[in-house]
């Protein structure tokens, strides 16, 4: 088969035009690690609750220097309640990293009432859509407390949070939830 110049040029532009498309949609080893975590991305407001009382939720999740952590900003406006007349807002910052000796993601916390807390992921299901991490360190709270944060991943627009603890000796029981809802 023999190629005109016609054919030629036209070949080459759709190269032109198609490769770095090609190229350029290539994850790079980076974009791989944090596949679980992509849908996180953006910012979240939400309702929910539990212990502290029903509340508005506003949290943000956003890569950081070069992509080798995410941060975690969250801010929990909780109504007043009989049991708590004046409401609550609890502040957080936290961060995912990928521990590479260890091989797994750990989430640290740091919280307005001086809480520190350390997360080693525990599973992460097939389908990717649920992550569970419990706590391997709180600082500022008697030993032998821990923690444990769960999301599930509803849709690309939606996240359920459930935050639970387990006081020294007993099982974990529910202390927060929220259904986050995408903003951005």
């Amino acid at each position: 088969m023999q190629l005109n110049r016609e054919s030629i040029l036209k070949i080459v532009f759709l190269l032109v035009i198609f490769l770095p498309a090609v190229g350029g949609a290539q994850m790079t080893r980076q974009d791989s690690l944090w596949q679980p975590f992509k849908a996180f991305i953006g910012s979240w407001t939400g309702k929910g609750g539990g212990e502290p009382g029903f509340g508005d939720y506003e949290r943000s999740y956003k890569f950081i220097f070069n992509k080798r952590f995410i941060e975690i900003r969250n801010k929990s406006m909780y109504s007043p309640t009989k049991n708590n007349p004046k409401g609550e807002v609890h502040e957080d910052l936290g961060y995912f990293s990928y521990d590479k000796t260890r091989r797994t993601f750990v989430l640290r916390q740091f919280h307005t009432e001086g809480f520190v807390n350390q997360y080693k992921m525990d599973s992460i299901s097939e389908n990717g859509k649920r992550i569970i991490f419990s706590t391997e360190a709180i600082e500022n709270i008697p030993a032998g407390w821990r923690a444990r944060e769960s999301y599930d991943i509803l849709d690309e627009n939606q996240i359920q949070e459930t935050f639970e603890l387990a006081a020294v000796g007993k099982d974990f029981e529910p202390y927060t939830k929220v259904v986050l809802k995408r903003v951005k």
